[in-house]
């Protein structure tokens, strides 16, 4: 279900499941994680292009499919040391540790989990038919795929909690504002193509210092802000306000349970 393909010295990686609108099994966080380790060992590749088959990049996590195996819960999520990436969170920090520009093709649902992983590029192109989501709070729980490290180098703190707070959809157009997107273009093939020809025609050595500069002058220490992820969601999944926030999530504004009053934080 993950795509690999190697054009020009262009690694292509693809989200194949479109019947499902690209949506995340287990098998498709392991294929993510094969296809970084393959491209950090070849040096010949100069760039990636990041994208889904079909009409839509990741409609987000596919529950059913992952809840069916209460092992694929545990593949995702365990770690060996509390501030290690775990699967989730490699899927989407493995591509900043790539020493090459990777770009992320956008359209449709880029939602959840999808919109986390296109977040992990470097370079993020979108056409107009894309819209965005960090769903986690419409289940009482809270983003734990590594965001936390990569939202403060994309977006204004204000932007990044009202779009992780209200848990809805955003338009691209509304995406270029914030800064969740580097481009909105009516033809993302024509403009990915006009920019891997620039970066083929850069010293790859050069692009990888300066990713690797830029990275550190961006990004925050890492090993506490996963591990505070990765404790908070477990924390949030013993909560009883979550399995309010769970069941109020399918019924109308009618029907919906008050929460509780907030636990310590």
């Amino acid at each position: 279900m993950i795509s690999y393909t190697e054009t020009n010295n262009i690694a292509y990686v693809t989200l194949s499941r479109p019947e499902k609108q690209n949506a995340l099994s287990v098998e498709m966080f392991v294929g993510l994680d094969k296809a970084i380790n393959t491209i950090a060992k070849n040096k010949t590749i100069r760039a990636v292009v990041l994208q889904g088959e079909g009409a839509h990049f990741c409609a987000g996590l596919d529950v059913k499919s992952v809840l069916k195996k209460p092992t694929g819960i545990v593949k995702l999520l365990r770690k060996w040391l509390p501030g290690n990436a775990n699967l989730v969170q490699r899927v989407v920090l493995g591509w900043q540790s790539l020493p090459v520009p990777v770009i992320a093709k956008i359209s449709g649902n880029c939602l959840g989990g999808g919109c986390h992983i296109a977040l992990g590029a470097d370079i993020r192109i979108a056409d107009n038919s894309a819209q965005f989501a960090i769903m986690e709070a419409k289940w009482g729980l809270c983003p734990d795929m590594g965001g936390s490290l990569l939202l403060p180098a994309t977006m204004n703190k204000d932007k990044a909690l009202l779009m992780t707070i209200h848990a809805e959809r955003i338009t691209a157009q509304q995406a270029l504002e914030d800064g969740l997107i580097t481009e909105l273009c009516d033809d993302t093939d024509a403009r990915i193509n006009q920019l891997l020809a620039q970066f083929s025609s850069r010293s790859p050595d050069a692009i990888a210092a300066i990713k690797k500069v830029y990275n550190r002058a961006y990004n925050q220490p890492s090993r506490k802000l996963l591990w505070l992820e990765t404790w908070s969601q477990i924390k949030l999944l013993k909560a009883k306000n979550t399995k309010i926030a769970m069941k109020n999530a399918g019924t109308t504004e009618h029907d919906k349970k008050p929460f509780l009053p907030r636990m310590k934080w």
